[in-house]
């Protein structure tokens, strides 16, 4: 069975096939660099709510930054955000968006079984 977390564009938040949530672009708002990590990862958190899956399950995740000069920020926050021996699989790369506002975008994979498990 697959699930999908619909939005108005031409894109799913999150399709659920097997064990596995697949997120699409996250994605936050704010002026600032900071201020768009913690909304995007607000907004992560809700989607994988909506699928009964906790934030902790996600295994894997790409980020996209505006700037280079953000990453010292996003290394903080994801330090601060998930155990030390509990970080994703990353890649993180640079890229212009579309949208002229945005500083970064998140995408990635979240593994669904275990979120009654707390393994990881």
């Amino acid at each position: 069975m697959i699930t999908r977390v619909t939005t108005p564009f031409s894109y799913s938040s999150a399709v659920v096939a097997g064990d596995y949530v697949f997120l699409g672009l996250h994605r936050g708002f704010g002026e600032k660099f900071t201020e768009q990590i913690h909304d995007t990862f607000f907004h992560l958190k809700n989607t994988l709510l909506e699928v009964d899956v906790p934030i902790h399950n996600i295994v894997k995740v790409n980020v996209y930054l505006k700037d280079i000069k953000d990453l010292p920020e996003m290394e903080r926050f994801f330090c601060e955000y998930f155990d030390t021996d509990k970080f994703p699989a990353r890649m993180t790369s640079t890229t212009d968006f579309i949208d002229s506002d945005c500083l970064m975008m998140i995408d990635g994979i979240a593994y669904k079984r275990l979120n009654s498990l707390n393994m990881i």
